[in-house]
């Protein structure tokens, strides 16, 4: 059993397969939007267009895509976050 702040890291609290939700957000200008898309298609092709959702600061400065997909397993999330994170356009995913 692996332990981190007094937790057990050995087993996920999220129960797999299942719909998983991510928040990301940047800029709304460049190339924010098709980068993040970019990945989410790469780690999870099946993800269809119905299930990203776009939403404008008030001053339209930073746009959020908040994305549902079909998550099999905790690596696989993993995976995605470790992509969105390492991409210069992400400032921040939830």
């Amino acid at each position: 059993m692996t332990k981190l702040n007094g937790h057990d890291t050995s087993e996920s609290v999220i129960q797999f397969p299942c719909d998983f939700t991510l928040k990301i957000v940047g800029k709304s200008e460049g190339l924010f939007e098709k980068n993040v898309l970019s990945l989410i298609k790469e780690h999870f092709p099946e993800t269809s267009p119905s299930r990203i959702q776009k939403k404008f600061s008030k001053d339209k400065n930073y746009l959020s895509l908040s994305v549902t997909v079909f998550a099999t397993s905790k690596m696989q999330l993993d995976a995605l976050y470790q992509s969105l994170s390492s991409t210069k356009e992400v400032l921040m995913v939830l």
